[in-house]
C-alpha cells in the first residue's frame, strides 16, 4: 500500500530535484519521513504585529546599552532595493516601510532569487530580529510572506516552529518558514490518514504515550505550548526505545548464536603467577573483575566484556591473568594496542612478568621486519607461540593463529568495529573478547555505545599512591613551572612537556613543539631533553621512549603520542602547554602518565589568561577531581555524546533527533526496561501486536553486517 512517508521529498510542491539535493546534503532529509523527524528547536509566537515606530521606542542594544531585541513581526511594503559591497561583503539591501517609519533589510545569501522575487506593489508580513548599527535598526535575513491588503491570514499568526537551516539552504530560500510550509502540506496530503504507530497499544498505555501521529502534529504545528511536552516525551521515548531494543537484540543474538571456548581449569601457570610471581596484592576491585571474567570463560558462551578502569587502576594485570587462563587451557592469546609505543610498553611489562613461567611471547608491529617477522608468523601458525602483542599489524592477512582462544583489545575506542572484526574472524570459532579502556564511559553512554557488552569496572586504585596535584597556570607565570621542573629533576625525577601541535599553524598563535623544545633547552642547558611526536619514524620513536624509560632523558617534549598507556613510574611532572586545545578526556589521560610511583606527582595545565568560559570550566574540573568517571560525566555534559571518544567508532548511530543522553537519562532507563520486556515476552518476534514494532526495527537497521559477536 502507498505510504506518503516513503515518498521522495522532491515530489512535494515547491521542492524539486535541486532543492531536494540540498536538503539531503545539508540536513540528511531524503523522504517525507525524514522531514517529519526534523524537529523544530524552538517556537515563535507570531500573534502580535508591531510597527516600525514601536521598535524605536524600545531601548536600543549595543551603543545605547539596551538588551538585544527578540524576534518581531512587521507589516509593510518594500519601497527600495539595491546591491552594495563586493566579495564577502556583497549584499542585497532594501527599505521596508509602514505607516510609521522605515527599517533597513539586509541579505548576504540568496541574492539572485530575492532580486527576482521581491516586489514593491504588495504587502508583506515580515519576521526577523532587529539589531542596531550607527543608531539605526536593521534586520538581516528576515522572513517575508506576501499577504493581501485586506488582512493577514490566520494561519500566519499564532505559534510557529523554528527549524535549523544552513547557509547553502538560505541561498536557495530554503528557510525555516519553507520547512514549516512543507510540513503543513504533508499533513494536508495525509488528510484523515494517520501516521502508522510502531508501538503497540499496551506499551503506549503503560507509559502514557500519545499516538505517533498526534506527537508529530503537536511537535511541528502545536496549537499552544501546552501541547509540546507530551509530544517531546513520546518522540524521545520512541527514539531511545528503538536504540535500546537494537542493542539488546544484538546481545541476545550473540549469546544465542556464538558458543564460546570453555576454559575449564585454573592451571599451573595461573596459580604460580598469582602465588609466586605477582609482586603485590590485587585490590578488591581487581579480584571482583577477575571473578566476573572467570565466570564468562567457563559459561560456554563467547565472552564479550568491557573492562573500564581509571588510569593506573591495574587493568594490565587483569588482562595478563586472563591470558594465563587461556594458555593453561591450551589456547593462544593476543593483545592489540592502538600505537606502537603502547604495544612495546605492554610487551616489556608482560614479558618481564611472564619470564619465570616459561611462556613464549612475541611483539609484532610495523617495525618488525624480515626473518624475525617470518619466524613469528610461523610460530604463531604452528601454535608454538602462545602470546602475541601487537598493533594493527595483527589484522593483516598473513597473521594466522593455530587456536586463538582470547583476544584482548586495549583502548578499544581507537579501533573501528570492522577492524576488530578482522581479529576474531581469524578463528573458525570466535575467541573470547576482552576490551579495555582507561577512558571512563558515563553510564548513559555505556548503555548505548557499549550496551551489548557486559561491563566490569575497576573502581579502586592500588594502595600507596598519592593523588596527583593539578594546577591551572597562566602562561604569563611560566617561571613557576620552570621552578617545579627544576626541583623535581634535582630530586631524581623526570617531566613530560606536552604541546598540541607539531608545525606552526597559520590560523593560530600556538607555540609548536620545536619552538618549545628550543626554549626549554635555553632554560635548562644542563638537563637532557628529547622530543617525541607522531611524524617521527617508528624506530626513532621507540629509541626516544626507551631513553626516557631508562632515565637517559630528564624532560620529554612531546605531543599526545604519549597520551595512552605509557608507564614511566619515575616521571612526576606533566605540563600541558595550551591546555585549552585539549578536551577533558585527553587531559585526564595525559595526567595519568604521572603519579604511577609512590612519590608526589604534579600536573600543570598552562593556558592564556583570556580563555572561553567553557574552557575555564574544563580547567576547574581537572583541578577539582582526579576521578575519571566524574570527569567523563562532566565531559558528556559539556560536549554532548556525539563528541565523546568512541561513539563514532561504535557502529551505533548516536545522531539522536529528539532525545539527549544527558538530560533524558530517566527516559533512557524507562525505555531500556520496556525494550527488555518486549524481548522477554516476544522472543520469537511473532506476536501480531508487535508486528509494526519489529518492522520498524528492521527499517532502522541500515547495515546488513553482523557485528553482534565482536563487541
Amino acid at each position: 500500500m502507498y505510504n506518503i512517508l516513503d515518498q521522495q521529498l522532491q515530489f512535494l510542491p515547491g521542492v524539486g530535484p535541486s532543492r531536494a539535493l540540498t536538503l539531503a546534503a545539508d540536513l540528511d532529509i531524503h523522504t517525507v519521513r525524514d522531514l517529519l523527524y526534523h524537529f523544530p528547536y524552538r517556537y515563535i509566537d507570531r500573534s502580535a504585529i508591531y510597527t516600525v515606530s514601536q521598535l524605536s521606542e524600545a531601548a536600543m542594544p549595543g551603543e545605547e546599552g539596551g538588551a538585544p531585541m527578540p524576534y518581531v513581526q512587521l507589516r509593510g511594503r518594500i519601497t527600495d532595493v539595491w546591491e552594495d559591497g563586493v566579495g564577502r561583503s556583497h549584499r542585497l539591501e532594501a527599505n521596508f516601510t509602514d505607516a510609521t517609519g522605515s527599517i533597513r533589510l539586509v541579505w548576504f545569501a540568496g541574492i539572485s532569487y530575492l532580486k527576482k522575487s521581491l516586489r514593491k506593489d504588495i504587502d508583506y508580513l515580515l519576521l526577523g530580529k532587529p539589531t542596531v548599527f550607527n543608531l539605526a535598526y536593521s534586520i538581516t535575513h528576515p522572513e517575508l510572506e506576501p499577504i493581501k491588503s485586506e488582512g493577514v491570514p490566520a494561519q500566519l499568526l499564532g505559534l510557529h516552529p523554528v527549524y535549523h537551516t544552513t547557509e547553502r539552504m538560505k541561498r536557495q530560500n530554503l528557510n525555516s518558514r519553507f520547512i514549516e510550509k512543507l510540513i503543513v502540506e504533508v499533513f494536508r496530503q495525509l488528510g484523515t490518514q494517520r501516521v502508522a504507530d510502531p508501538l503497540p497499544d499496551e506499551l503506549r498505555l503503560q507509559h502514557n504515550l500519545i499516538p505517533l501521529h498526534d506527537a508529530l502534529r503537536r511537535i511541528h504545528l502545536p496549537a499552544n505550548m501546552q501541547e509540546v511536552p507530551m509530544a517531546q516525551y513520546r518522540l524521545k521515548f520512541e527514539e531511545l526505545f528503538f536504540l535500546q531494543l537494537s542493542i539488546l537484540s544484538f546481545a541476545r543474538k550473540r549469546n544465542g548464536k556464538y558458543r564460546g571456548f570453555v576454559f575449564s581449569k585454573v592451571g599451573e601457570k595461573f596459580r604460580r603467577f598469582y602465588g609466586e610471581v605477582l609482586p603485590f596484592q590485587l585490590t578488591e576491585a581487581q579480584k571482583r573483575v577477575m571473578q566476573e571474567i572467570r565466570n564468562d570463560l567457563v559459561g560456554g558462551q563467547q565472552m564479550n566484556r568491557l573492562l573500564q578502569g581509571d588510569v593506573g587502576s591495574g587493568k594490565t594485570v587483569v588482562a595478563l591473568m586472563t591470558m594465563l587462563l587461556a594458555i593453561d587451557n591450551g589456547f593462544q592469546t593476543c593483545i592489540m594496542a592502538p600505537t606502537e609505543i603502547l604495544a612495546e610498553q605492554h610487551y616489556a611489562t608482560i614479558s618481564r612478568m611472564l619470564a619465570p613461567l616459561d611462556v613464549s611471547i612475541a611483539l609484532l608491529t610495523g617495525i618488525v621486519k624480515g626473518r624475525r617477522r617470518t619466524a613469528i608468523l610461523n610460530e604463531l601458525k604452528s601454535g608454538e607461540l602462545k602470546v602475541i602483542i601487537g598493533t594493527h599489524a595483527l589484522l593483516e592477512d598473513s597473521v594466522e593463529f593455530s587456536n586463538l582462544g582470547c583476544a584482548i583489545i586495549d583502548e578499544q575506542h581507537r579501533f573501528g568495529v570492522e577492524q576488530r572484526s578482522k581479529l576474531w574472524r581469524k578463528n573458525i570459532n570466535p575467541p573470547h573478547i576482552l576490551v579495555m579502556t582507561a577512558t571512563p564511559i558515563p553510564r548513559t553512554l555505556a548503555m548505548t555505545v557499549y550496551g551489548d557488552l557486559d561491563v566490569s569496572i575497576i573502581d579502586q586504585l592500588p594502595p600507596g599512591r598519592k593523588p596527583i596535584k593539578t594546577v591551572h597556570l597562566y602562561e604569563e607565570r611560566h617561571e613557576h613551572l620552570e621552578q617545579l621542573i627544576r626541583r623535581e629533576v634535582a630530586a631524581g625525577h623526570q617531566a613530560y612537556v606536552v604541546y598540541p601541535l607539531i608545525k606552526e599553524s597559520e590560523k593560530t598563535d600556538l607555540r609548536d613543539l620545536e619552538q618549545g623544545f628550543e626554549t626549554l633547552c635555553a632554560t635548562f642547558p644542563d638537563l637532557r631533553i628529547g622530543t617525541l611526536h607522531g611524524k617521527m619514524k617508528d624506530q626513532d620513536k621507540a629509541d626516544i621512549m626507551q631513553m626516557f624509560i631508562t632515565r637517559q632523558l630528564d624532560i620529554l617534549v612531546c605531543t599526545t603520542v604519549i597520551e595512552v598507556g605509557v608507564d614511566v613510574p619515575n616521571a612526576s611532572v606533566m605540563a600541558v602547554i595550551n591546555a585549552d586545545r585539549f578536551g577533558l578526556a585527553q587531559l585526564h589521560q595525559l595526567r595519568g602518565r604521572v603519579g604511577r610511583g609512590a612519590e608526589q606527582s604534579y600536573c600543570v595545565l598552562v593556558t592564556r589568561y583570556n580563555i572561553a568560559d567553557n574552557t575555564r570550566r574544563r580547567m576547574e574540573i581537572m583541578v577539582s577531581t582526579t576521578d575519571g568517571f566524574v570527569i567523563a560525566e562532566e565531559d558528556l555534559k559539556l560536549r554532548g555524546p556525539g563528541d565523546i571518544e568512541g561513539t563514532q567508532q561504535s557502529g551505533l548511530f548516536l545522531n539522536l533527533k529528539a532525545a539527549n543522553l544527558v538530560r533524558d537519562n530517566a527516559i533512557l532507563e524507562t525505555a531500556r526496561e520496556a525494550a527488555t520486556h518486549i524481548l522477554d515476552s516476544d522472543p520469537e518476534r511473532n506476536l501480531p501486536q508487535n508486528a509494526a514494532l519489529w518492522q520498524r526495527l528492521r527499517e532502522l537497521h541500515d547495515t546488513s553486517v553482523d557485528w553482534s559477536s565482536i563487541s
